[in-house]
């Protein structure tokens, strides 16, 4: 299992299909477990895709459509069944707080775990832990929709043959590395930098502002792309985007691996999705998501 992969639990649009659940996704971070927009079933294709209550540490809600809020109940009722041994933080649009609300007490069960509330309202930094910066940036959508972007702090990759050259080894590398320079040798002259790894999440949006800095860089964007270009009006209409929209903004990101997501039952064949994608220029790694399946993060840049 990759440290760091998306477990995809659903990826329709609006109504679930036969081969589809309402969206779903679970990011794993290292130790850490980061749900997305849990949609009405999510409870039931977390056991099918091998996700316990016990591996999410954060939820976050891009906005409250039913596709990508009902499962909240279930999910936090499951997290309290199961006592979750750890604290759980749920972000979400703040103008949506009673939708929260009634989502988190739709009905009777007795709390056990501690879920603290920590509501987006503007963009920007929602959390920071050593292994990452959460962000929100605003979407555009009828209803307030954020989207989400996680940020590795940038770090020191050491290199053997400079360590060696210089005749650092053992607890010397360590040394060195939490002293800046041992014995005349600098960090700089046996290391390089190391760009931390960049994931972001957007759903429900036209193409906006918001869009593209959430994109800008990331290893991994995981995006809507509900319709096709062929029906870009309609996309617009209702606040949503395009494979051919999704997969220019990845290529003028420089996005290394795209999943696209959140698809209309219109379409019934995900295949014209990759073919709009390539056919928009995007030469990156692409994935058409589908229900149970994993995404490796790529790993880092050489």
């Amino acid at each position: 299992m990759s440290a760091r992969e998306l477990v995809v639990l659903g990826t329709a649009s609006q109504v679930p299909t036969r081969h589809r659940n309402h969206n779903g996704y679970l990011l794993r971070w290292d130790g850490e477990g980061i749900l997305f927009d849990p949609g009405e079933g999510t409870q039931r294709q977390m056991l099918r895709a091998g996700v316990a209550a016990h591996d999410i540490n954060r939820i976050c809600v891009t906005h409250f459509h039913g596709d990508h809020s009902l499962g909240l109940a279930g999910v936090i009722q499951r997290i309290n069944l199961d006592q979750v041994p750890h604290p759980v933080t749920a972000h979400y649009p703040a103008s949506g707080q009673h939708f929260f609300d009634r989502l988190r007490y739709a009905t009777a069960y007795r709390e056990s775990v501690e879920l603290t509330e920590a509501p987006v309202a503007a963009d920007g930094p929602l959390a920071t832990t050593a292994a990452y910066t959460l962000d929100s940036h605003r979407l555009s959508h009828p209803v307030e929709s954020y989207g989400y972007r996680l940020t590795e702090p940038d770090g020191r990759r050491m290199l053997p043959a400079k360590l060696a050259e210089h005749g650092i080894a053992g607890p010397d590398v360590g040394r060195v590395q939490r002293e800046g320079a041992l014995g005349g040798v600098t960090l700089d002259q046996v290391s390089e930098h190391r760009r931390g790894q960049r994931f972001a999440f957007i759903m429900d949006t036209r193409l906006c502002d918001g869009v593209y800095a959430l994109a800008e860089g990331c290893d991994m964007l995981v995006i809507e792309s509900t319709f096709l270009d062929e029906d870009r009006k309609l996309a617009a209409d209702h606040g949503h985007l395009t494979a051919g929209q999704a997969a220019r903004v990845a290529r003028e990101a420089g996005v290394r691996h795209l999943v696209l997501t959140h698809f209309s039952q219109r379409y019934p064949e995900p295949e014209a999705f990759e073919a709009e994608a390539r056919g928009a220029g995007y030469e990156g790694e692409l994935s058409v998501a589908q229900d149970l399946t994993r995404v490796a993060v790529p790993s880092r840049h050489p």
